[in-house]
């Protein structure tokens, strides 16, 4: 088979696969490339040339430029949900669960990916509200369900997991933020790790 010129993918591929391998493209050119300029100074115009593809076919698959970054923005929730899942995994209990898992999404925080796409443009870009929802589905589900296994055998004591769900994922996403913009973040980390970790063990029964 031959390779079309332009945009790299082979003719008679199955036009799902082609869709499927342009959005790909189009979302790891845009998280490179927001992540370095950030939203408001990255032009479409250098996304589709590093794609080698058309403004237009941008357009078909995410009707604009806030459509890819929000694509963009939902595989950088996922890829820190799946390293908030990861460590957790490694907690001998639900308690320990907790305790790696809310230090791997304050870590996450040195990520530059996430630091320039998830906590300085999404919520400008998106608006709160969308941004929220968005982290619902991710890193905030999470949190809720190791509370409430924690909840459910006695371990800690709270009128409502789904408050203090909130709560405590407010707090760390604030601590996240601090941490981007301080000038030692490192040191921040540690100080906002062992912060949290007083948070916690004042809920222990």
């Amino acid at each position: 088979m031959k390779v079309s010129k332009g945009n790299g993918l082979m003719k008679g591929q199955p036009k799902a696969e082609q869709r499927t391998e342009t959005i790909r493209r189009f979302i790891k050119a845009g998280r490179e490339i927001f992540a370095r300029q950030g939203y408001a100074q990255a032009a479409t115009e250098e996304i589709v040339q590093q794609v080698g593809l058309t403004r237009g076919a941008l357009y078909h698959h995410f009707s604009s430029k806030e459509g890819l970054f929000r694509a963009v923005l939902s595989e950088v929730q996922q890829k820190v949900a799946w390293q908030v899942e990861e460590a957790s995994s490694q907690g001998a209990d639900p308690w320990e669960q907790l305790q790696l898992g809310c230090r791997a999404f304050l870590a996450s925080s040195l990520d530059k990916e996430v630091q320039q796409i998830m906590l300085t443009d999404a919520p400008a870009v998106l608006g709160w509200e969308a941004w929220r929802e968005m982290d619902a589905e991710n890193s905030f589900r999470l949190l809720k369900e190791v509370l409430d296994v924690l909840v459910a055998r006695g371990l800690i004591e709270t009128h409502s997991t789904q408050a203090l769900a909130h709560l405590l994922s407010g707090a760390m996403n604030e601590a996240a933020l601090w941490i981007v913009r301080s000038p030692a973040p490192q040191l921040a980390l540690t100080e906002a790790s062992r912060t949290l970790e007083e948070l916690l063990e004042a809920l222990r029964k």
